[in-house]
């Protein structure tokens, strides 16, 4: 049996959430531009979690402006798909099946234009959403009557264009635009190419009023890892569990984040299935959301993947599993990096509540996080995630923060490589050869080739021009990563991290 709206009434699995036969009655109120996995695992989730319980009441109509893809899937499911929600959440096993039918239709940009204009008139219609990864949030001065624009702003404003048309620039008929996309202020930035392209495209002033005073662009911030598709054997164990076959299922953590920034309280009633879900944040400043996962989530694995891949780790998972490494982590998020991102915003507390529900979805057996995949680009992650964690905490306390020193030396010798006959660098630990992929890969490979350790600390993190601080005139710190490199290269990192704990360093 296939995943269908004609099937769905034969669901009767336990395991499985099913959606009820008046839910495809509900209105299109969302136009989203995308069809990736983050978005049906994520705003999809929210809305269909809503829908649900009766809360927003209204459907999602898809825009895909990719070739290929999932489209006939889409249409022989009914837009219809099956999310795995997998992992821990306070310390208990989360498993979850839900058949999610927050999508109505997908449309082709290439294809369906029209249709997508026809959206415009739709007095239901409110919200728009995208993820079209963080190149599609670029200006492209470009004709927008086209069929369709060829960049993402310029669909969009063709559509703001036709819903203006539709509705005599009514003030209410402006919508709440929400990209997903990860970049910072991601909804002020679209709303200045819009503006940007009006101009170009010469449009009337009216219409330039309407958009800025009318349409809200809210900041967003999206925090759930979906991996996607099922490997092949769990994906024929679930369709034995639940007696159907989706070829649309993905999986996802536990953990999810949707913090929008907005003080409109039209938005709020707008977006009322964020009622639904505690998942959903909206806040006049979401930038301590933006900390919380760069300092703590980004920031241990950078400060950890170089030690957890030079101690024979491969998953984020595994690492986990070992005593000592889950030590060594939680230490480094709770003591050290937690206190020192606190504020005026960010209390002691919330640093630590964030940072214990990053350990659970670190524990997620469920998910294959490579730390290898985690080290690209090593040096950038670590001067923009990491230093500045370092310099708060040498403000407030003055002295050397142990575990980040022990992860700034595994960093350095993660770093220490050589230019092979394809012309990339590797480095090997231990026999095993891998690939450090990092555009500052040659000035590590540099130093390396003519430096004794202790010389290479000093000479690394003395040069203010790559960090944006001298990192030597911190009290203690280069004698502290010299030290721990010492003992990296003499001993390796597994007993590196066996000794934190051995010797109470860390509680």
């Amino acid at each position: 049996m296939n995943l269908s709206r004609q099937t769905i009434v034969n669901i009767s699995s336990p395991e499985v959430n099913v959606p009820a036969p008046s839910y495809f009655d509900l209105p299109e109120k969302v136009l989203q531009f995308g069809t990736g996995v983050l978005l049906r695992g994520l705003p999809d989730y929210f809305i269909d979690k809503a829908n649900k319980q009766g809360i927003f009441n209204g459907r999602v109509v898809v825009v895909k402006s990719t070739r290929g893809g999932d489209s006939d899937a889409f249409a022989q499911q009914d837009g219809m798909f099956t999310l795995c929600v997998r992992g821990i959440e306070n310390g208990e096993t989360i498993s979850e099946n839900i058949v999610n039918a927050s999508i109505s239709r997908m449309l082709s940009a290439r294809f369906d234009w029209a249709k997508v204009l026809e959206c415009a008139q739709n007095p239901a219609m409110e919200i728009i959403v995208s993820n079209t990864t963080e190149v599609g949030i670029e200006l492209v001065l470009e004709d927008i009557r086209a069929t369709p624009p060829g960049s993402f702003p310029g669909k969009l404003l063709a559509f703001l264009l036709a819903r203006y048309k539709a509705f005599n620039g009514s003030a209410d008929k402006g919508m709440v635009i929400i990209p997903t996309e990860l970049i910072t202020d991601n909804g002020a930035k679209l709303k200045k190419i819009c503006q940007q392209l009006a101009v170009f495209n010469d449009l009337p002033a009216n219409f330039m009023t309407w958009l800025d005073q009318h349409n809200h662009f809210c900041n967003s911030l999206v925090d759930r890892i979906v991996p996607g598709k099922l490997p092949a054997a769990e994906q024929q164990e679930m369709e034995k569990t639940t007696g159907y076959k989706d070829s649309l299922m993905i999986k996802s953590e536990v953990y999810r984040l949707w913090a929008i920034e907005s003080n409109s309280e039209r938005v709020k009633k707008i977006l009322s299935f964020r009622e639904a879900d505690a998942g959903v944040v909206i806040a006049p400043d979401i930038n301590v959301f933006r900390e919380l996962k760069l300092r703590l989530l980004n920031g241990s694995h950078t400060f950890t993947c170089g030690l957890s891949f030079l101690a024979g780790f491969s998953t984020v998972k595994e690492a986990m599993g070992n005593p000592a490494f889950n030590q060594f982590i939680s230490a480094l998020m709770l003591q050290e990096i937690a206190p020192a991102i606190t504020g005026d915003n960010l209390s002691l507390e919330m640093a630590k509540d964030f940072a214990l529900k990053v350990l659970d979805r670190y524990r997620n057996p469920h998910i294959d996080h490579q730390w290898i995949s985690i080290t690209m680009q090593y040096s950038s992650k670590m001067k923009l995630r990491n230093i500045p964690v370092l310099l708060k905490h040498y403000e407030r306390n003055g002295t050397v923060p142990e575990l980040m020193a022990a992860g700034f030396a595994a960093h350095l010798l993660f770093m220490r490589c050589t230019q092979d006959n394809d012309q990339l660098y590797y480095g090997n630990s231990f026999g095993r050869k891998y690939l450090v992929n990092d555009d500052h890969a040659a000035w590590y490979a540099e130093k390396w080739t003519r430096l004794e350790a202790a010389d290479l600390v000093r000479e690394v993190l003395s040069d203010a021009a790559f960090w944006d601080a001298d990192l030597a005139s911190l009290p203690g710190f280069a004698e502290a990563v010299t030290g721990y490199l010492q003992q990296l290269l003499e001993q390796g990192a597994a007993p590196l991290i066996e000794k934190f704990q051995s010797d109470s360093m860390i509680a």
